[in-house]
């Protein structure tokens, strides 16, 4: 990028001088007045280049979803308060307090100040922004309404973070009661046991099946618990490959969704999801078409993705939207199909959208709750039932016990 020699009035009357990177004279006075200076003299250095970025800027470091939602939220309010692009993303950039946030807004406005859009300036942090993101972003600079669809984008960010605080929020306790339940099982073969089992085995007597049984896998542990420890990793990234492929998640994720409470808890998070990427897409100005390819991208479900892949071809072909969604029942009923029919019909459709998003919000959360308070007894049964188990098959033997001795 050509470098720009400058001489500037700051606001106090001071002069100033310096350096400037940009794509042309004009973006360096573009630059330099979104610096809050007046341009004197601003000539370019033959032969003088600016530094590249660097590989790592590009791809270092790691921009928290706060942050992010924030710099959308604040450069919506900038652009809305009458600020230039250039300049809002100058002060943001300045402003930044995290170090990885700072090197990436600063790479943006760089892009933009280059003569680049603001869209493909964010497309190439795919880990910060979404492709969701990007397009609603190219929309609103297409209809010059960006400040509106930034508040829309920071509404949806924050709306998604939300909704996947209450489902980790809500599997807290049954993963704290499994961790629990392991760790005492662990506890209980690998040493209550074999203290027990040298005693037994002292006497000489035989033994009830169930206090043999307990007592052989207790010695397997003890002794290949590291063999099965590997094992379990070896299996869980075999397992993890496996899921990676679309014909076993398509296959997994149907036999989750015809599970009972937990199918229901699943559909209702993607099709909240998927009703609010596509409601924000469209009524920032996204074709439906580009719309449903965009949300297609960013769903996560593998079985939403085949509905969805189906019926971008059948709109293309002029099949209406709530049709082209009625073939996959398993997540989207004719109840939900209808009110996407009329909401097409009356020309709503977006904000249709956005209220089904909003009802099946509330769904998940008592269905949530419902499957928590399901899973809790549950957990707590298994684990008394396997502790419970253990106990009496080790006190067994002391009944027959008191016969040797006597």
């Amino acid at each position: 990028m050509p470098l720009y020699a400058y001489k500037a009035l700051q606001s106090s009357g001071q002069s100033t001088s310096g350096n400037v990177p940009a794509a042309n004279r004009s973006a360096a006075l573009d630059l330099l007045a979104g610096q809050g200076l007046v341009p004197v003299a601003v000539e370019e250095l033959k032969g003088a280049q600016a530094a590249p970025v660097e590989p790592s800027r590009r791809t270092g470091g790691k921009v928290s979803q706060v942050a992010a939602e924030s710099f959308i939220r604040e450069l919506s309010n900038l652009l809305a308060g009458g600020v230039a692009l250039s300049r809002a993303l100058h002060i943001l950039s300045r402003e930044a307090s995290q170090a990885a946030a700072k090197r990436q807004w600063a790479a943006i406005y760089e892009d933009v100040i280059g003569g680049m859009s603001l869209a493909d300036a964010l497309a190439k942090w795919p880990r910060t922004f979404s492709a969701v993101q990007v397009a609603m972003v190219r929309a609103g600079e297409t209809g010059g309404f960006l400040d509106v669809v930034l508040g829309q984008i920071a509404d949806f960010r924050s709306r998604e973070r939300d909704l996947k605080s209450r489902v980790k929020g809500a599997m807290v306790y049954p993963v704290l009661l499994a961790v629990v339940a392991s760790a005492v099982l662990i506890f209980l073969l690998t040493y209550f046991i074999p203290r027990f089992s040298t005693i037994f085995l002292e006497f000489g007597a035989a033994l009830p099946a169930l206090t043999r049984a307990i007592i052989a896998v207790s010695q397997a542990v003890t002794r290949y618990g590291l063999v099965f420890l590997a094992v379990g990793i070896v299996v869980a990234v075999l397992l993890r490959r496996f899921l990676k492929a679309q014909t076993s998640r398509r296959y997994l994720e149907r036999i989750a969704l015809k599970t009972p409470a937990l199918g229901t808890v699943l559909a209702h998070f993607a099709l909240v999801r998927f009703f609010r990427m596509l409601g924000t897409l469209l009524g920032a100005g996204v074709s439906l078409v580009t719309a449903l390819k965009v949300a297609r991208e960013a769903i996560g479900y593998q079985t939403l993705t085949d509905a969805v892949s189906g019926s971008i071809d059948e709109v293309q072909r002029g099949t209406s939207l709530a049709k082209s969604l009625a073939s996959c029942r398993l997540l989207f009923p004719p109840s939900i199909t209808e009110v996407i029919m009329v909401a097409e019909e009356s020309g709503r459709l977006d904000k249709e959208l956005l209220r089904l998003a909003v009802v099946h919000e509330a769904e998940l959360d008592r269905h949530l709750r419902t499957l928590v308070t399901l899973a809790e007894p549950a957990l707590l049964f298994v684990m008394a039932a396997v502790v419970g188990t253990i106990v009496i098959g080790m006190l067994l033997p002391v009944f027959t016990l008191q016969d040797y001795i006597h």
